[in-house]
């Protein structure tokens, strides 16, 4: 998966990925049909989100349970390392890549901020309710 689809899944499914408390119990076994049917022909594109997801109270929620998150705010670093992901020069540089960022030197403040600015955007194209505090 792309650098920008984790970041997607760790924002986007926050709350599908905690843990209920409950345990699992095995879904119960379907009854076999007697004669089978030929199922509607369905389309295989995704369907768009039916809520937005407030990116804004994520993050808040993410960066409390870890000692406030650093400065997830603004800078990429603190952003990836929020959502336990690689936040390495080398994992930039391929985020970079990938959203077409090319403001400054990889690593450096002018391409980092840019960086930031580029995957709150994007989220916000993708269905995100990105505040202004994120975007600027």
């Amino acid at each position: 998966m792309s650098i920008f689809g984790n970041i997607m899944g760790k924002i986007f499914h926050h709350k599908q990925d905690k843990p209920t408390g409950q345990p699992v119990q095995p879904a119960p076994a379907a009854p076999m049909p007697v004669a089978p049917q030929a199922a509607p022909m369905q389309s295989a594109a995704p369907k768009a989100p039916t809520q937005s997801v407030d990116v804004g109270a994520v993050l808040s929620e993410m960066a409390s349970m870890q000692n406030g998150g650093g400065n997830y705010r603004t800078s990429i670093v603190d952003l990836l390392n929020l959502l336990g992901l690689d936040h390495s020069l080398a994992a930039r540089k391929e985020l970079a890549d990938e959203l077409g960022v090319h403001a400054g030197a990889p690593g450096t403040a002018e391409q980092n901020i840019a960086l930031h600015k580029a995957v709150m955007t994007k989220l916000a194209e993708n269905g995100g309710a990105v505040p202004d505090s994120l975007r600027n």
